[in-house]
């Protein structure tokens, strides 16, 4: 479900015409979450690490209105909820591209999420089975803490979903830091709501 924004009537208005003129209207930001309950509690629970941190950022990013705004057609539309499009690595060292509903209740999005995975690490090719805009497109590196992240973009496909990128955990004085590069079209989220979905995201972890 998504409603069409009224574009005179909303404030962003003439940020979103300025930045939709942009051949990047992409902006990134950089920062590192602290995980250490969240991975403590999958270590005694074995939940999977991924899928529990992959869910609080999509609790926390539909919590944020920005975050479910999508351009079709030049027009904006807010979705009701967002799912996930994260990268499946594989045994032979290649990668799919993955398609997971998202509910608010993790014991059901994490049962799900298995079941995707699996079918991901047995297929080849990239693309998922299912998916649309109302996604945001998610990647881990937990080989690399990454200080800053770029993307591969072609700028003629029309795109407008978040890209979120988790990086190599590290432990500082006792605390399990995770970095994490945020990446979102200027038309539709600025800095601000980046913070919020940071802030969000930091609580529940």
């Amino acid at each position: 479900m998504k409603k069409k924004i009224d574009l005179e009537q909303w404030a962003r208005k003439d940020h979103f015409k300025f930045f939709s003129q942009f051949e990047e209207p992409y902006h990134s930001i950089t920062v590192d979450v602290d995980c250490t309950k969240t991975y403590n509690a999958c270590k005694a629970s074995g939940h999977s690490f991924f899928l529990s941190y992959l869910h609080k950022s999509l609790v926390a990013a539909n919590a944020v209105p920005a975050f479910r705004l999508r351009i079709h057609n030049g027009e904006v539309y807010e979705y009701e909820a967002i799912h996930a499009s994260p990268t499946i690595p594989r045994p032979d060292g290649t990668f799919g591209f993955s398609y997971i509903d998202f509910h608010e209740d993790f014991e059901v999005f994490h049962e799900q999420a298995k079941e995707v995975i699996t079918k991901v690490e047995n297929s080849t090719g990239l693309n998922p089975a299912t998916s649309g805009e109302n996604v945001i497109h998610y990647s881990s590196l937990p080989w690399l803490k990454f200080t800053s992240l770029s993307h591969a973009r072609s700028y003629s496909f029309p795109d407008s979903s978040p890209k979120i990128s988790f990086g190599k955990m590290t432990e500082e004085n006792g605390r399990k830091v995770m970095p994490m590069s945020v990446h979102a079209h200027h038309g539709l989220v600025d800095g601000r709501d980046v913070g919020e979905y940071v802030k969000r995201l930091e609580a529940i972890l």
